[in-house]
């Protein structure tokens, strides 16, 4: 699994429609062979900030990168943008499945 979390900081202006105007661009990574989610998360402490978890099959990458939807949205999201989004970027050999957190186990 390639497991990937990255975190946007959005202009003033576009933080009330920066979920509709990345929501074409997320529907068509959910729908790539190989994607296992890919989801937004706004922050609760500053309202510009964005996380976004992803995460592939491991020989799901490249069709990604180079994928139509992911070329535009590399020229739309930039000038939403304040900066530069930081990245975790992690690759879990042969892992697809979440496993259980046991330190919350519910019984």
């Amino acid at each position: 699994m390639i497991l990937i979390n990255a975190k946007f900081t959005v202009k003033d202006e576009y933080v009330d429609t920066f979920l509709d105007r990345v929501a074409d661009f997320t529907a068509d990574t959910r729908a790539e062979e190989g994607n296992i989610f890919f989801n937004w998360y706004r922050s609760t402490e500053e309202s510009n900030v964005f996380y976004l978890a992803e995460a592939f099959a491991d020989d799901a990458a490249e069709a990604h990168v180079t994928s139509a939807h992911f070329k535009k949205a590399q020229q739309e999201i930039p000038p939403l943008l304040v900066s530069t989004p930081d990245v975790i970027n992690t690759l879990i050999e042969g892992k697809t499945e979440w496993d259980k957190l046991g330190e919350f186990e519910v019984k």
